[in-house]
């Protein structure tokens, strides 16, 4: 694996880190990132054209004029596409410009993006970048201090608020969470910047980008698009974080200003820190100890030797049944009424 120099939000060296040979190391494959990118544009279209065909205009019920006699060519409407105000022949229709690539697809062309701007030396990781406060200024001399000229793609997290409030409203700076993290945004910047808890990986990721996903169009973490420049700034961006209670508090509120949504991995990551509750291995098998599977869409658990038991994804694994049921998880109707008959 290669290694680079891991770096201090004041430009320091902060010690050694690898970059996996499978993410960072691979030969740049050009045609794949280019379907990748167009396919990923493309679904951005809203595909909302439409034309109206003289079937459709108003008017031209009537011939406008005799057949013979005029000296004019013969004409039946004048809805036909050669008069003005007529409809329009051959025009565009709403219809939907979304592609279907595969994920392997995906996942090779955000991994060739990744390793041409390692091998450019565009890849920076930070350990820590020590905003405690949303403060534009601190976020503006940590990228000098870096040494960052250009465009800069930040990865954050969702929990880093107060990073996120700091680098949003720098023009060339490009906020993306992780799990958002695509081929296009990495070619559209000079810079990649990671933290050392993102950093990606082959074997266990950060994001789902290196798993399971779909061609759709990145949401930034800020509210408008970078090459729209900056927003004004808040009066009140250099205040002190709002209490946890409150929709400042709230880091999926804050990082992208939409309504607070509770995901289900929040819900599967709160079961797992309750009593008895324990999540799955990093392969997604049994953890030691805890038989009983968890579903937290449905909320119901399963004990081995039941019927929906191999059928069950579990988010969360329970060591008892009182476990599960202190957690609010209840056990299929079906088998609730085999026990009571």
């Amino acid at each position: 694996m290669a290694e680079i120099t891991m770096k201090t939000a004041t430009g320091q060296d902060a010690g050694r880190t690898e970059l996996d040979d499978a993410v960072f190391g691979l030969r740049p494959n050009v045609a794949v990132m280019h379907q990748v990118v167009t396919a990923q544009l493309a679904h951005r279209r809203a595909g909302t054209h439409n034309t109206k065909t003289r079937a459709e205009v108003r008017g031209g019920g009537a011939k406008p004029y005799r057949q013979k006699g005029t000296g004019n060519a013969r004409q039946g409407s004048t809805n036909s596409p050669q008069f003005s105000g007529g409809g329009v022949a051959h025009g565009p229709k709403p219809r939907s410009y979304a592609q279907r690539t595969p994920k392997k697809m995906i996942k090779l062309a955000l991994r060739s993006a990744l390793s041409d701007r390692a091998a450019e030396g565009k890849v920076v990781v930070v350990d820590d970048w020590g905003i405690s406060a949303p403060r534009t200024k601190d976020a503006a001399a940590a990228l000098t201090a870096l040494g960052l000229d250009g465009r800069v793609l930040v990865v954050v997290e969702s929990f880093d608020t107060a990073v996120a409030r700091s680098f949003r409203n720098l023009p060339l700076a490009q906020l993306i969470r992780a799990s958002e993290l695509n081929a296009y945004d990495v070619l559209c910047n000079e810079w990649i910047v990671f933290s050392e808890f993102n950093l990606p990986t082959a074997g266990t990721t950060t994001s789902e980008t290196f798993e399971d996903v779909e061609v759709e169009a990145p949401i930034a973490v800020h509210a408008t698009d970078p090459a729209e420049g900056p927003r004004e700034a808040d009066d009140d961006e250099v205040a002190a974080p709002a209490p946890a209670g409150s929709a400042e508090g709230n880091p999926s509120q804050e990082v992208d200003g939409s309504a607070p949504d509770r995901s289900d991995d929040d819900t599967s990551g709160e079961l797992q820190r309750a009593s008895g509750a324990a999540a799955a291995n990093v392969d997604d098998s049994q953890p030691e100890g805890y038989p009983i599977k968890g579903n937290a869409d449905s909320m119901l658990y399963h004990v081995p030797g039941s019927s929906h038991y191999d059928r069950t994804i579990a988010e969360v694994w329970f060591d008892t049944e009182e476990s599960a049921e202190a957690a609010g998880f209840q056990k299929p109707p079906s088998q609730r009424e085999s026990e009571e008959s």
